[in-house]
């Protein structure tokens, strides 16, 4: 089974508020604003990565070719919300016979008619993230987004290239979005 994910950006909202993180990182003055918009998209996309998770809405979609015969699916990036259902096609056509299950780490259960196919390719699409705005992301992530922009804002000078990596926060809490037991 070999599955290709492509995330498709819902909003042009920041998932952090500027001002906050302007703070955080103790810059009060707006001549590094833009630099610190493009930190923060860069964090954000990298605890997005690291914790397969979305934090904004975005829509996913996901093609798997030589699907596997198992009754379950886990989905590669959460959270869905409740009430939200993905939309399948097997080999171009659609497909219903599927259960979902919403939450961090969304999957779907596949029915019996699944199992009467021999699926070459199936297409996925679903929302995924936490809301339109970054007030929807829960609090620990909003500070480990802040803390990896900090390590790239302090980290702007010459240094060697493992100075630069991972913020410990960040690793710690996107491992715990991710579903790794530290």
């Amino acid at each position: 089974m070999k599955m290709l994910t492509h995330r498709i950006e819902a909003s042009t909202e920041l998932p952090a508020v500027l001002a906050v993180v302007k703070n955080f990182v103790r810059v009060d003055f707006a001549e590094e604003d833009s630099q610190i918009a493009n930190m923060i998209y860069t964090a954000a996309a990298e605890i997005e990565h690291f914790a397969q998770i979305a934090l904004l809405t975005q829509t996913i979609r996901l093609t798997i070719f030589q699907p596997s015969r198992d009754s379950w699916l886990t989905l590669p990036i959460g959270p869905v919300a409740e009430g939200e259902t993905p939309t399948v096609t097997i080999d171009g056509e659609p497909f219903t016979a599927f259960d979902f299950v919403a939450g961090n780490r969304p999957c779907i259960r596949w029915l019996d008619a699944y199992f009467a196919l021999t699926p070459d390719r199936i297409s996925i699409e679903y929302q995924a993230g936490f809301g339109p705005i970054a007030s929807y992301i829960p609090r620990d992530l909003s500070q480990a987004l802040m803390d990896q922009v900090a390590l790239h804002f302090d980290g702007r000078s010459p240094m060697d290239a493992k100075s630069l990596t991972t913020s410990p926060h960040m690793a710690r809490i996107g491992a715990r979005y991710r579903g790794v037991r530290a």
